[in-house]
């Protein structure tokens, strides 16, 4: 052990004292809040300037209704067309919307005329309010006192509550979008974190063969301690980056999130009563969406067992990949000669990217049961289903095998480990390596 020791600790501190390690390790979470925060600052700092509008109503019907906001400012004229455009091409404004005297038998009468490039988010304003008080015309022809206020009374919006019955007792779940989503988002942390690692085990070993470094290395260590060195070694990077990410997580989630809404707002994660006043509007309109997002974002015990998943997963995965590249890593002598040989290994992550998808539509589905339990696919489909609610003993069995699978595939893999690094100038094929593999020692 004191040698496979040094041989961690060795693979552990070249990765965690390089810059490329502490920039990515900090600007992956900046990065990923920053996507999540991107659309609503780009839809607030989108809008352009103002554009004016001049409309002429043969109607009369359209243009006193039209409601004038930060993008476009409606102004009726009574002036020809001809004498409309003319003068705001003088004036350098948008343009002129003319409205055909027959807009409520023919819709299609609304005519624009742009002095520049239009957007689709004008048109499709105009389009919107011409629409709805062409809608509003028609309906004053029913006859129908109040018919404004008896739409707006009966226009209703359900909020869709979930029980999930555990030992005869009821209790709330998160929303299957929330669930989804994080699930979604756990996937593809596993996917990247097994390729990139895993192919950071595969360009040690190759360095460090084509270097002639592997050669005095097992003058001292056997080739089997040396690759479970690299590979355990390599995987202590990895933990320390989740754990590092873990920590800001639980910091957003415990201490910034909670001073950033008002008590009554973190008051309606707490229960049933407190949803229900929010559907009354006593939380002032806040989505029951949103406010699950923010209780699963601030649940200390929601988001520790789902970063031990992770680990869990992280580590078993890795370990089960990093063998299979290692032993890839040995029998070739560039990155480029290893592409053939490292299909097969991608092949099943890629995989499981798809099947994670099926996810969304059925985490119970039986290809996605059996997937999450198969270890080629099953941290990457397992983790996308555990924000689901499965039952305890599915992740678990799930593990048993995954861990299982890796001992039996570091078996194999130190076999072909053993006789690739000492072979230099020669294109390993898929026959040679199952030939490593049958040799007994």
């Amino acid at each position: 052990m004191a040698s496979i020791n040094l041989i961690i600790a060795r693979e552990f501190n070249e990765r965690v004292r390089k810059k490329s390690f502490i920039v990515t390790t900090i600007l992956i979470p900046i990065l990923m809040v920053a996507l999540m925060l991107a659309p609503a600052l780009i839809m607030r700092y989108a809008h352009g300037d103002t554009r004016l509008i001049e409309v002429i109503d043969q109607s009369g019907l359209i243009a006193p209704s039209l409601e004038n906001n930060s993008e476009i400012v409606f102004e009726p004229t009574s002036a020809t067309l001809d004498e409309a455009r003319r003068s705001t091409a003088e004036n350098e404004t948008f343009g002129v919307l003319v409205i055909g005297e027959d807009v409520l038998t023919n819709p299609n009468n609304v005519t624009l005329y742009a002095n520049g490039p239009s957007s689709v988010s004008i048109e499709e304003a105009i389009k919107s309010q011409v629409s709805g008080i062409i809608e509003k015309e028609k309906l004053k022809a029913y006859h129908i006192d109040n018919l404004q206020q008896i739409l707006a009374e009966v226009e209703t919006h359900v909020s869709l509550q979930v029980f999930r019955v555990d030992d005869g007792r009821d209790k709330q779940a998160a929303s299957s979008a929330i669930a989804t989503t994080v699930g979604i988002v756990l996937a593809m942390v596993l996917y990247m974190f097994l390729l990139m690692y895993g192919a950071m085990v595969m360009q040690s070993v190759i360095e460090e063969k084509n270097n002639r470094v592997l050669e005095v290395i097992v003058s001292s260590v056997s080739p089997f301690r040396l690759m479970l060195g690299k590979i355990l070694g390599i995987a202590l990077v990895a933990i320390f980056q989740i754990l590092i990410w873990a920590v800001l997580i639980v910091v957003i989630g415990g201490v910034v999130i909670p001073h950033l809404f008002t008590p009554d707002m973190m008051g309606g994660m707490e229960g049933m009563e407190a949803m229900q006043a929010m559907q009354s509007g006593a939380m002032g309109g806040i989505d029951a969406t949103a406010i699950q997002a923010l209780s699963v974002m601030t649940d200390i015990g929601y988001i520790t067992q789902i970063l031990v998943y992770l680990i869990l997963y992280v580590m078993g995965g890795y370990l089960l990949y990093s063998a299979m590249f290692a032993a890839v890593g040995s029998a070739v002598d560039s990155v480029q000669d290893a592409q053939q040989l490292q299909t097969p290994i991608t092949i099943p992550i890629i995989l499981s990217i798809f099947v994670m998808l099926l996810v969304t539509k059925d985490p119970n589905a039986p290809l996605v049961f059996w997937c999450s339990m198969i270890p080629f696919t099953s941290p990457v489909v397992m983790m996308a289903r555990i924000p689901n609610g499965i039952p305890m003993w599915e992740p678990v069995v799930s593990l048993v095998i995954l861990y299982a699978s890796f001992l039996v595939m570091v078996w194999l893999a130190a076999k072909i480990f053993r006789v690739g690094i000492f072979m230099y100038g020669k294109k390993t094929t898929f026959k040679e390596l199952w030939k490593w593999m049958r040799y007994k020692y």
